[in-house]
């Protein structure tokens, strides 16, 4: 017997009332929405992911990451729709679903063994629908209308004997982070009902921008407890970075007797050293025939390899001599003769976008700066803090 069809949707329309295109805005490095695609892709519980929205830079986010897209009705996309009705539009152009899982956009650190598990509640112990929650020890009071002669009551607590946390199991809240049910159930107007269920998250998975965190903020919890992929981090042992783009901006300036002249950012040359200091090699590659008189005069002490046709085949070469894996190579390209090194590279960047927007789903950290304007000392800021992460974890 087929089994019942498990689809995934994200709701992202483009209107967002507080950040314009909030969800594709960057988030440590990636599209808001690339963080819960991920994790619903790799979970492998759907038979389908979907993201329904009615922008076009949405939609080809959505498709780079591996999603399909439903395009959503102008009815389904005013502010006055709710979620129910973006759904049920989804569900009426979608006869093959049995079951959403309506995943928000803005809880950025879901994992994939979260939807496991709840995908394994309703499909093995028979629940109608499952929802995430979070605890929480607060203790509530009545609130008092201004001008009302009334006094404030406890709600969940007694103030003669406050409980210390400890002794004290505290409440679930919804959390939003996702909210799955059968199709009989949605089409009779509830997302929640039948032999019902909550699904507890941890606290420090439970982070929903559209609530109580700002972006600084997120991107911190996020770089601490995201989920980054199936590929576990080792520790870099050597950076590979273009030239033309990364360390400089892409432009030559040819002076009068015929030199070629580039320029790159103090900042960028203090992120190299502090990459040499951690141990980190850095070596630079490109594609054209730059000068060597021009690379020497930068005196950055790397090597640097140019007119280099295949840089996968020079990047392999380097692993190779150098006694390492290809999880302890890193890569910072900006041109589609990179496409091959940044899918091999689990850790790889590229700087704020220019050339590359056709591999999106390729690329692991998106800079906020150009190449030539600081990108480097960026991606050398992320390869440091994923090392620290990956450094708690073996001592834990």
């Amino acid at each position: 017997e087929k089994p019942p069809h498990l689809a995934a949707l994200i709701l992202a329309r483009g209107g967002s009332k507080g950040i314009p295109l909030k969800n594709i805005k960057h988030l440590a490095g990636v599209p808001l929405i690339g963080w819960v695609l991920r994790a619903a892709l790799d979970s492998g519980v759907f038979q389908s992911v979907w993201v329904s929205t009615d922008h076009d830079e949405i939609e080809n986010v959505a498709k780079q990451f591996g999603a399909q897209v439903h395009r959503r009705s102008s009815e389904a996309s005013k502010d006055s729709a709710t979620s129910l009705d973006a759904i049920i539009e989804f569900l009426n152009y979608h006869n093959e679903v049995d079951i959403i899982g309506n995943i928000q956009a803005t809880s950025p650190c879901l994992h994939p063994t979260d939807l496991q598990k709840v995908a394994e509640m309703i499909r093995e112990e028979g629940y109608d629908s499952v929802f995430s929650v979070v605890r929480r020890h607060q203790f509530r009071w009545s609130e008092i209308q201004k001008g009302v002669c009334e006094v404030t009551e406890p709600l969940n607590l007694n103030p003669a004997k406050r409980p210390r946390r400890q002794d004290w199991d505290g409440e679930l809240y919804e959390n939003g982070s996702f909210y799955f049910a059968k199709r009989h159930l949605i089409e009779m107007g509830y997302l929640q009902g039948g032999k019902m269920a909550y699904y507890e998250m941890r606290a420090e998975h439970s982070v929903d921008i559209d609530v109580d965190i700002d972006w600084p903020i997120a991107e911190q919890r996020v770089l601490r407890y995201g989920y980054f992929g199936k590929e576990k981090f080792k520790e870099i042992k050597l950076l590979v970075c273009n030239i033309d783009g990364c360390l400089t901006n892409g432009h030559i300036y040819v002076s009068g007797d015929q030199k070629e002249i580039i320029s790159y950012d103090v900042k960028d040359a203090i992120g190299i050293s502090l990459l040499k200091k951690s141990g980190i090699e850095v070596r630079f590659i490109s594609e054209r025939d730059c000068s060597q008189e021009t690379l020497s005069s930068l005196q950055l002490d790397c090597k640097m390899e140019v007119s280099v046709s295949d840089k996968l085949a020079l990047v392999d070469e380097w692993r190779k001599e150098m006694g390492l894996c290809w999880k302890e190579v890193a890569y910072l390209g900006n041109e589609v003769s990179d496409e091959e090194c940044l899918k091999r590279e689990s850790l790889n960047g590229v700087p704020a976008y220019r050339s590359c927007t056709g591999f999106q789903e390729a690329v692991g950290y998106i800079c906020k700066c150009n190449g030539g304007r600081g990108a480097i000392r960026e991606f050398a800021e992320h390869i440091f803090l994923l090392m620290e992460k990956v450094n708690n974890s073996c001592q834990k």
